[in-house]
């Protein structure tokens, strides 16, 4: 392995730090952190893209960092997953990036933004790459501190309250996850994922053990939002600025949700039935109460803030049934919701500048104002249900097969009864919010979009639409991904046997 492959997969994590480094050091110069902070989301980009390229045609690539071998030093690990998965995330950030520039109010540019943001795709593109489950615990933090900071810019007294309940509920969580991670180590003496894959498959069934996979499915469980711990996404969600509540849509539960699916798939592939149980109830309670939450709220905001919760369910009864078919759906439901999510939340932002407040009972006639508008939202929102040809149609047919091969019909009918009722929450919101007549006038009549958010949004749009007329690239991706899973032994050999040290 040269020195420059070795740099593949360090890349994405240290350019975000560089950037959000220099753009510290220009605080205040909002045009200074503006250039650093597009320029640096585009440069993680450009080297996700490299390491994903590499990793499809070389496979699983690994590197220990600081001349300590693995399983000793800490090792940065890419499969089609963490990379693609990098490869998402960025191709977003940087479109919320681009959205946020006519969206976000200059003092908080100026004041943060920017240096806050690169320092989140720090964490998450950390979390992704990471092979070391100590690390993981640490790029949550990573993220959990920045993603504090985007809450409370502009500090409305809304945003402080969701911000300190979103704080004090993430830090539970990680105090669940590095308890699990200390009494795991106990039992291994190993933090390297692809070492615990073994030495975990050595273990004998205890009652111990079992209480490690279940704190560990608690405490990423929150990190994710599922059922019943979910209450701290609708409580924060709504209360940030658009564009920050875009960017946390569409990674922060994805970040958890990664981590449950790389744990429970490398480390504990053989979880035991209560663990499988508690996964199949949590996925259900998920995808219904999130759905039954988006019907019964009146904020916009927090009707979106369900849909988040639910579709994290989705995603997890693809882990809780466990096939290869099972797998590609929820891969290929992460990448949808990528971009669903902050689709959302960023026509939500102009749906509440065209109607002067977030309450879907008081917003009405928007489809003549913005017509534009009115068509995104049905689109992303018949994505979100499942409806084709929209992308949010292919992974549901792959999670319901599976589920029905399986006998997992619990699951199914959880799956197509969320579907049916995020439907009628689309249905119901685009006739209250855009077809409804009235004859009062607006207090934000005047509100004008801009071609830089309608920009982002269409780009958004459009992909959605196009990944469904045109999936096979991300079903091949998620396919080779969900074998990869199943067969770790290649990530386990890369990550022991084949990491270079520090270039």
């Amino acid at each position: 392995m040269s020195d420059i492959t070795q740099w593949l997969v360090v890349w994405p994590v240290l350019i975000p730090v560089l950037a959000a480094a220099l753009a510290v050091a220009a605080w205040g110069n909002r045009r200074a952190q503006l250039v650093v902070g597009v320029l640096g989301i585009v440069a993680q980009g450009i080297a996700a893209i490299i390491l994903f390229a590499h990793v499809w045609t070389h496979g699983v690539l690994a590197v220990s960092m600081g001349g300590w071998p693995a399983p000793f030093g800490i090792a940065l690990a890419a499969d089609t997953l963490g990379a693609g998965l990098t490869v998402a995330a960025c191709a977003v950030a940087l479109v919320i990036t681009l959205f946020s520039l006519a969206d976000t109010p200059e003092h908080c540019q100026r004041s943060g933004f920017f240096p806050l943001l690169l320092a989140l795709m720090t964490g998450v593109a950390g979390a992704f790459l990471t092979s070391d489950i100590f690390n993981l615990y640490v790029w949550f933090e990573v993220t959990l501190i920045s993603s504090f900071g985007l809450m409370v810019l502009g500090g409305g007294r809304e945003q402080i309250d969701g911000a300190v309940k979103y704080a004090v509920l993430n830090l539970l969580a990680t105090t669940f996850l590095l308890i699990a991670i200390g009494l795991l180590y106990g039992m291994t003496g190993t933090l390297n994922m692809a070492d615990l894959s073994v030495k975990v498959a050595a273990l004998p069934n205890s009652a111990a053990l079992e209480t490690v996979i279940l704190l560990f499915l608690v405490s990423l469980g929150m990190k994710a939002a599922l059922f019943p711990l979910y209450f701290w996404l609708p409580a924060a969600y709504h209360t940030p600025l658009p564009t920050v509540s875009a960017v946390f849509a569409a990674l922060m539960t994805k970040v958890g949700v990664y981590a449950l699916i790389r744990v429970f798939t490398t480390v504990f592939p053989e979880s035991g039935d209560l663990a499988r149980d508690a996964m199949v109830w949590a996925a259900v309670g998920t995808m219904v109460f999130g759905a039954l939450g988006a019907l019964t709220a009146r904020d916009i905001r927090r009707v979106v803030s369900y849909t988040v919760i639910s579709g994290a369910g989705t995603m997890i009864a693809g882990l809780a049934i466990g096939t290869e078919t099972a797998l590609l759906g929820s891969i290929f439901y992460v990448i949808h919701s990528i971009i669903i999510s902050a689709a959302l939340f960023m026509v939500v932002g102009l749906i509440i500048g065209w109607g002067g407040n977030n309450q879907i009972d008081t917003l009405f006639g928007l489809y003549k104002r913005a017509p534009f508008v009115a068509i995104a939202f049905l689109i992303i929102g018949l994505s979100l249900a499942g409806v084709p040809p929209f992308a949010g149609f292919w992974p549901k047919v792959y999670l319901v097969q599976a589920g029905l091969g399986e006998g997992a019909y619990v699951l199914v009918a959880a799956i197509l009864v969320t579907g049916f009722l995020t439907l009628i929450v689309v249905g119901r919101t685009f006739a209250l919010v855009f077809w409804r007549e009235t004859s009062e006038k607006s207090a934000a009549d005047g509100y004008r979009a801009g071609s830089l958010r309608i920009g982002t949004i269409t780009t958004l749009t459009a992909l959605t639409f196009a990944l469904g007329l045109y999936a096979a690239p991300i079903v091949e991706a998620s396919l080779r991904a969900s074998n990869e899973l199943l067969d770790p032994g290649p990530y386990i050999d890369a990550v022991l046997n084949g990491a270079g040290e520090h270039p």
